[in-house]
């Protein structure tokens, strides 16, 4: 069953054409991944899905619902999360405090029953901070649940985004770039984290990464693009054999 649904869809920002006729499906409970040289649109899809953008021609759909008719603030509730290229976090703000930030799409409580911290506001807060410590112990965040995001080595604050989107309970999870800027230890961590998502949590997975590695481990399906355009579709060595994404990586041979 597809969750996610792209369709003849193209971006244009003046004369660039940044996606172009692009159409693939996401099926529920895989791992899809999105690979290309840089500035091939990888992004430009997750800043489709977030609505960040509207398409000049084409319909995205997810869930059954017509995500064009959706606002970019409105996406979380559709059970779409998250994560950044360039990490998105409250540095003066705990581990915890920014996994509640996540929560805050399910807040069913008003302004004035939490200034009484009424008992509907209580059970909220006690159910919110029992989703995210399963959170933190899913993603072995325990020794810094209580620390200062400013404080984080990097990789850490790479979970720590992960962890906030899962905090929001997503159907669907958009990692982008998770490996970016990790070590070859943290990468395989990474590995291990996205496949018990799926697994575990039962979360569909949407990616884009440069590390092959990581991809071809993890992914069911690879969508390779360039120029916004689809190069290849297939399982991992499927996509990394085929002539037009070689030539896209290395070159046209002479």
């Amino acid at each position: 069953m597809s969750l996610l649904e792209f369709e003849n869809v193209t971006l244009k920002f003046g004369g660039l054409t940044a996606v172009n006729d692009l159409s693939f499906e996401v099926q529920e409970g895989e791992v899809f991944a999105i690979v290309g040289p840089n500035g091939a649109g990888k992004s430009t899809v997750f800043n489709l899905i977030s609505r960040f953008y509207d398409p000049f021609a084409g319909s995205i759909q997810f869930d059954g619902h017509d995500l064009l008719q959706v606002k970019s603030s409105g996406v979380a509730a559709y059970g779409v999360a998250r994560t950044f290229q360039n990490i998105e976090l409250f540095e003066h703000a705990t581990v915890l405090q920014n996994l509640l930030v996540g929560r805050h799409r399910h807040r069913k409580t008003n302004l004035i029953s939490e200034i009484l911290f009424t008992r509907s506001a209580r059970r909220q807060e006690l159910d919110n901070r029992e989703k995210v410590e399963e959170i933190i112990d899913f993603l072995d965040l325990q020794a810094f649940r209580d620390k200062m995001i400013s404080g984080l080595p990097y990789g850490v604050r790479k979970v720590v985004e992960v962890a906030r989107a899962l905090a929001t309970d997503p159907k669907l999870l958009l990692l982008d770039e998770p490996a970016s800027g990790l070590s070859v230890e943290e990468t395989t961590g990474m590995r291990w984290w996205i496949d018990d998502i799926r697994r575990q949590m039962g979360i569909t997975v949407l990616m884009v990464e440069h590390d092959m590695g990581l991809v071809s481990g993890v992914s069911d399906r690879v969508l390779a693009m360039a120029d916004g355009a689809e190069l290849a579709l297939g399982t991992p060595a499927e996509v990394q054999s085929h002539p037009a994404v070689i030539e896209a990586y290395l070159g046209k041979a002479s």
